[in-house]
Formats: C-alpha cells, structure tokens, sequence
C-alpha cells in the first residue's frame, strides 16, 4: 500500500463538526476524510499537528486534553515527519521551482522526505504531480 500524507485539512473534516458548511456538504466531507484516514500507511508532519491542535483550540472548543489525546493518537498512527535543515532547504527549492507558499512548501517537501506518493489536502493544485514522485489529489473535488 502506497503511503499518504494528509494535509490539515482532510483531519479537520474528521475532527471538527464546522456549522458553517452546509449539513449534507459537512458530511460528504467527513465520509470522505474518514475513509482516507482509515486507509492504513499514513504521514502527517509536525506542521500538521500544529495546525490541527490550533484549529481544534480555537475553533472547535476541544479541551486541552482533548487537543493531546488526538496529538497521541496522530503519533500512533502516522509516521511524522520533523522539520530538520535538509527539509528547509528542500521546501526552499520547491517554492523556487513551484511558486508554493511557504507553508504548502513545508507540507509537500514533509511528504517527500516520507516518501509518500499522494498528498490528500484540499488546499493545493489537484492532480498536480511534483518531481514526478508525489500527487497532489484533493480528494473533495466534485
């Protein structure tokens, strides 16, 4: 089974029950980030927990314990990947050959120190294929 690296975003549909989308549009969403989840041989980084532990404080009310249960949970269940000096200068290259932002950069590079072949998040180009090694694919896109 490939190994998959999932974006914030993907864990947030899972996570946080957002009012401000629509019903039946929150729930396609989260079936879908559950099914991707569950898939087995995932990667997040650092940059993902991080992300995920903010939006969960801020906008989903979760609890401080609340907030280090789902932190022990991604550990257990993801490969993470921690930022090191390779890693800044391959997100450095990256921007200069993709124009990603600073932050997509650090996803995309986190994903291909993992060796990951997809990158589920909704954020980026979908389909777009990087160093012909790694997809973009957002898996929300109708």
């Amino acid at each position: 089974m490939p190994l998959s690296f999932i974006d914030t975003n993907v864990w947030l549909y899972l996570l946080f029950d957002d009012q401000r989308i629509e019903p039946n549009e929150r729930e396609r969403k989260r079936k879908i980030a559950k099914e991707i989840t569950q898939e087995g041989n995932l990667a997040i980084s650092t940059q993902v927990i991080n992300e995920l532990s903010v939006n969960l404080l801020k906008k989903a009310s979760f609890q401080e314990e609340e907030v280090k249960q789902v932190i022990e949970s991604l550990y257990n269940r993801c490969q993470v990947i921690s930022f090191d000096l390779i890693l800044l200068k391959s997100a450095s290259n990256l921007r200069l050959q993709y124009q990603f932002s600073f932050w997509d950069s650090l996803i995309i590079a986190s994903a291909l120190s993992a060796n990951a072949e997809i990158i589920y998040s909704e954020d980026m180009q979908d389909r777009l294929i990087i160093i012909n090694k790694l997809t973009i694919v957002n898996p929300f896109k109708r």
